[in-house]
């Protein structure tokens, strides 16, 4: 698996509507609008005669729906501000480097008289 520094990381939590989805739901939405206005032209022709405030409130509703779902229909793309953001920032690794200069240190040296020997020395030895 390739790693790449520097990618973009998105959650798909935050991921927005497709843009098909998008555009399904405006449509559905206007169709909806404009079916209740032509419901309500309907009644105020119907009830002009008969109930005549009713039929005003009806004409009423026929006449200022059409903007309101246009405007609805083309007011675009939501963001939508409750999920959580969509961007990932990749943790930020420490850069190898130099060990730390806790100060100088001190050799170990090994025995020059035991070949293969273990690394580590044994003290002072007593003066022959």
């Amino acid at each position: 698996m390739r790693k790449q520094s520097g990618t973009e990381v998105f959650r798909i939590t935050g991921a927005r509507q497709g843009l098909a989805d998008d555009v399904r739901g405006r449509q559905r939405r206007y169709i909806i609008s404009m079916s209740v206005r032509t419901v309500s032209v309907v009644l105020a022709a119907t009830l002009w005669n008969v109930e005549r405030h009713v039929a005003v409130v009806a004409l009423a509703l026929g006449v200022l729906l059409p903007y309101v779902a246009v405007v609805i229909a083309n007011a675009g793309r939501e963001n939508v501000p409750s999920l959580p953001s969509t961007f990932v920032t990749a943790p930020m690794r420490p850069a190898l480097g130099a060990a730390p200069a806790a100060g100088p240190a001190e050799p170990v040296a090994e025995p020059a008289g035991e070949p293969g020997g273990s690394g580590r020395t044994a003290g002072p030895r007593p003066a022959d």
